[in-house]
This record gives structure tokens, C-alpha cells and sequence, in this order.
């Protein structure tokens, strides 16, 4: 057989050939996720440890509010499931493999990469305005105060797939210095004491026995702050991601933890605005981060979006395109499993107001000694 003069034959050379034209051309298209259905947010705690039955359930006081979730209460660390009346929150363990990251519109697209050129520009974009907002000083004597709508996925005992209930209003009241207790309201729920003592069950993985324990220990961190304590934050960007990655650190994927970390500092406190935009600057920095060009909140209010995908789960902190304010956040499953195909919604969240009150269960504008804040749409 007659060959070339380099030793091949002349049907591999028109092949080398032909894949070498081929590697000229664009790559195929690949279609998105509808962008409407990228929801989710973090939620993998609950509240407190409820008994089997609700009768023999007594009003507690209830740890705070989930931190890294839609209903924050309790740390990223934590990816629990709690049974109540025959229905438990989706659990979405972090002990899963490492995270990929996304495409736009929330497709999976590989392991994790450095965050994109495009996140990275919208980031510094949205912490230039978050530098800029006017904010009244908060009090030690104070509270801070957030009203938001929030929906949460929930599973049958029996299984099958997730299915996200009506967003209903969520209210907090957090003590600026943490020294007297907040408020927890919501919808169709009685209100709840906010304290760090009261007991909580955590699940450390799928399958594991809860476990009793204490939300936190009483000091003011990244996963259980005070208005105070988001205060002193250091607005170094750098150093503030070292400081957010040791508090948040363990686990399979540490990148996560921190991006979570930040998303629960951004959806429910009232950071100053030089803190707030070093908040952005650390997000900026973390591996995996990219962009959703369109997402909407538990209000219908579109954006865009900065999100991250670890453990078959897209999460996305949502922002006016016009004013780069936050939103809110959600969560959109990005892997089909038990609770359902990939693009089911897990959980979604939009702040309406912000404020500094003098007393929990005060609603701002509607008793004297309410303090300046945000209104809808407005971070």
C-alpha cells in the first residue's frame, strides 16, 4: 500500500484533514433552560426539631431564621430534612460530590472553573452601586427588620417530586447587637421568638439520625451575625473571602460554603454600603461563579443573575438590571433525582424592605420610632 511521506496512508492524511477543518468550525449551539424556571435557594435546615405529631407540639423559642436558605435559620454546613405532618423539606446534602459549574440560563456545563470574565464585570458593577446607596446608621438598641416573600419546595413522606407552595410574606426582626431577642413571622405560621439557645435536630447527611444541638454558642459569626457584627466586617475584599472561608470552611466543596455564605449575609441583614460592595468583590473570586441573563424573584421582578452550581443545585442572587439592586435569590435543581427532573424549583425569595425599628414587631411606617430603610425594590 502506497503511503505518504510522512508514513500515512493517504485516507488517514484526508482525514487528519478533515477533522483539522472540522476544528474551525463554531461549536453546536446548546439550547438553555428556560430562564423562568431557574429558581431555588438555599434551604437545607429547618427551624427546630418538631415532634411527630403536631399536637404534641409546644410554642419554643425558635432558633433564627435559616441563613443560607430561603427560611435562614441555620448554617450552609447544615443539609437537613425534619418531617412535620407528613411532608419534609427537599434536602439537598452537601456531602455530595464536587459542584459543576453552569451555562447560562442554568444549564450544567463541567467541573467548576474560575469565575467568568462576564460575572466578574457584573459584580464590580453591582458593588460600584452598593457603595454608593445612602444608609441611616443602625443602633445598638435597635433592630434590623426585613420583610420578603419566599416560597419553599417540600416532599411527600412517600416521595415523589417536589412541589413549591404559594410564596407567602416572611418578616424578621433581628437585634442589632444581639443582645435582646427577634421576631420570626410568617404567614400561616405563629410567630416565633428568635434566640441562639433554643434546640434544634441536625442531620448530617442523607440517611443520618438527627442529633440534637444548639443553633450557635452566642457569639456573632458569618453564619450566625449580628447587624453589629456585619458592621465591623473587614471591606478588604480579600480579606473578607479568608474570613468567610475559614468560618464556613470543611466539606467537599469550600467554594460553595463561601458563595452561600455571602448569599445569606446579602438576603438577610442589612450590611453598610462599603461592607455590602466587598461582599460583591469576595463573590467576585470564588471559582465557578457566572451569569444568568434572565431570572426572576418570588415577586415576578426580572434580572439578572449571579449564581453558582454545586450538588446538581443552581444558586442565584437576583438583581435589577437598571439599578443593580438585590432582589432576592433562587434556587433551581440542575440534576433530575427524587425530587424531581432537572430545572424542578426548590425554593425562591424576594426582599421587599429594609429597616432599622426600635422594637421587634414593629412594621416600619406604621408606629412611631420607625427607622429609615428600603422599599420594594430598592436594596
Amino acid at each position: 500500500m502506497t503511503t505518504s511521506p510522512r508514513g500515512r496512508s493517504p485516507h488517514s492524511s484526508e482525514e487528519s484533514e478533515r477533522l483539522d477543518l472540522t476544528a474551525l468550525l463554531p461549536p453546536p449551539s446548546v439550547p438553555d433552560l428556560d430562564p423562568h424556571r431557574g429558581l431555588l435557594l438555599k434551604e437545607a435546615l429547618l427551624r427546630e426539631a418538631a415532634a411527630s405529631e403536631a399536637s404534641r407540639a409546644r410554642p419554643a423559642r425558635a432558633p433564627r431564621p435559616p441563613r443560607w436558605r430561603l427560611a435562614r435559620v441555620l448554617g450552609p454546613a447544615l443539609a437537613c430534612t425534619v418531617a412535620v405532618g407528613g411532608v419534609v423539606v427537599v434536602n439537598l446534602p452537601d456531602s455530595a460530590g464536587p459542584g459543576a459549574g453552569t451555562a447560562r440560563g442554568g444549564a450544567p456545563a463541567g467541573p467548576a472553573a474560575p469565575g467568568t470574565p462576564e460575572a466578574a464585570r457584573l459584580l464590580d458593577r453591582i458593588a460600584l452601586a452598593a457603595a454608593e446607596q445612602k444608609q441611616p446608621a443602625v443602633r445598638a438598641d435597635q433592630f434590623v427588620y426585613v420583610e420578603s416573600r419566599v416560597a419553599y419546595a417540600a416532599q411527600s413522606v412517600g416521595g415523589g417530586s417536589a412541589s413549591l407552595a404559594p410564596a407567602h410574606r416572611r418578616q424578621v426582626w433581628l437585634s442589632s447587637d444581639g443582645s435582646r431577642p427577634g421576631l420570626l413571622r410568617e404567614e400561616g405560621r405563629p410567630d416565633s421568638v428568635l434566640g441562639g439557645d433554643a434546640p434544634v435536630q441536625h442531620l448530617d447527611g442523607p440517611g443520618a439520625t438527627p442529633r440534637p444541638g444548639a443553633l450557635s454558642d452566642g457569639r456573632p459569626s458569618i453564619g450566625d451575625p449580628t447587624h453589629a457584627y456585619v458592621a465591623s466586617l473587614p471591606t478588604d475584599p480579600d480579606t473578607l473571602l479568608a474570613l468567610i472561608r475559614e468560618e464556613t470552611g470543611g466539606g467537599q466543596d469550600p467554594d460553595q460554603r463561601a458563595f452561600d455564605a455571602i448569599g445569606g449575609l446579602l438576603a438577610e441583614t442589612w450590611a453598610p454600603p462599603e461592607v455590602g460592595a466587598a461582599l460583591y468583590r469576595a463573590a467576585a473570586r470564588i471559582p465557578g461563579v457566572t451569569v444568568v441573563d434572565g431570572a426572576r424573584d418570588a415577586a415576578g421582578r426580572e434580572g439578572v443573575a449571579v449564581a453558582r452550581t454545586a450538588y446538581g443545585r443552581q444558586t442565584q442572587w437576583v438583581f435589577d438590571r437598571a439599578t443593580y439592586a438585590f432582589l432576592g435569590e433562587r434556587t433551581v435543581l440542575t440534576e433530575a433525582g427524587d425530587a424531581g427532573p432537572a430545572g424542578t424549583v426548590v425554593g425562591t425569595s424576594a426582599v421587599l424592605a429594609r429597616a432599622a425599628v426600635d422594637r421587634a414587631g414593629e412594621v416600619p411606617g406604621a408606629g412611631e420610632g420607625a427607622g429609615a430603610g428600603e422599599g420594594p425594590g430598592r436594596r
